[in-house]
């Protein structure tokens, strides 16, 4: 079984990314998986600048493409690996985590954490009811995405992980094919209340649409700091620093982070 850890860093260094892909690197010797970080850009999505929404310094300001869908060149590596997890840069793996490709087990298409499954503080529930109902309440008519008082249900898509048979959904397309499927396009051109989307709400509809097998893993594989409750955290095997501007320094002081997370 030949698995890998797909990560992208690309643009400008940062302490909080040095430590986490570092903890991501130790994670896989530990446990006989191969790590690649892709550390220039190579798929360059961009959007219609005759139709988009996005601010143009989301995309300018990155030599015109969007690094948000830069993810999606893990794909490629299907042709030699018969499971894949892509985790954010962001990502911060707790030494002696077990490993969760053996959690995930090979019948599932495609795995990964909801975020309304998550032990979440108050105010980021109420966060999220809004965010569902903003980037998936107009997809609802199309696909299921499973309402109730926590608002849609949805992956977070920091960190998610496939098993070789995700392949029949790529239909035989290169990475950079499938985001560009014309299904995609007002994703890609931030149409509405996607015009800060990430790859997260693409993928979530693919899914969704695709009806593939999905695993909910544990939400200890996805710990969103400062949006689960603090107590918590000690209890997490891998803990994404997802919200910048609630990071001390901006991430940049990692050693408090480490602190906090102790």
């Amino acid at each position: 079984m030949k698995r890998l850890i797909y990560q992208v860093y690309v643009g400008k260094k940062s302490n909080l990314y040095d430590v986490c892909t570092k903890s991501v690197e130790e994670y896989c010797k530990a446990n006989n998986i191969d790590h690649i970080i892709q550390t220039s850009p190579k798929l360059r999505i961009k959007p219609d600048v005759f139709s988009s929404n996005r601010s143009k310094e989301s995309y300018e300001k990155h030599g015109g493409f969007l690094p948000i869908y830069e993810k999606e060149n893990a794909f490629e590596y299907f042709e030699k690996y018969d499971q894949i997890a892509i985790i954010d840069a962001d990502v911060y793996i707790r030494p002696g985590s077990p490993n969760f490709f053996d959690e995930f087990g090979t019948t599932n298409d495609f795995g990964g954490v909801v975020e309304r499954e998550m032990p979440l503080t108050s105010s980021y529930i109420n966060k999220i009811i809004t965010y569902s109902k903003m980037q998936y309440g107009p997809l609802a008519k199309k696909v299921d995405f499973d309402y109730n008082k926590f608002g849609y249900e949805f992956f977070n898509m920091g960190i998610m992980i496939m098993n070789k048979s995700i392949m029949r959904y790529l239909k035989g397309q290169s990475p950079k094919q499938f985001i560009n499927r014309p299904e995609f396009k007002d994703f890609v051109d931030g149409q509405g209340a996607w015009k800060w989307s990430t790859d997260q709400t693409l993928l979530n509809y693919w899914v969704r649409k695709e009806k593939m097998k999905v695993k909910h893993m544990d939400w200890k594989w996805n710990a969103l700091y400062k949006g689960i409750k603090d107590e918590y955290l000690k209890d997490a095997y891998f803990i994404h620093f997802f919200l910048k501007d609630k990071l001390p320094n901006k991430g940049e002081n990692v050693k408090q982070l480490m602190k906090d997370i102790s």
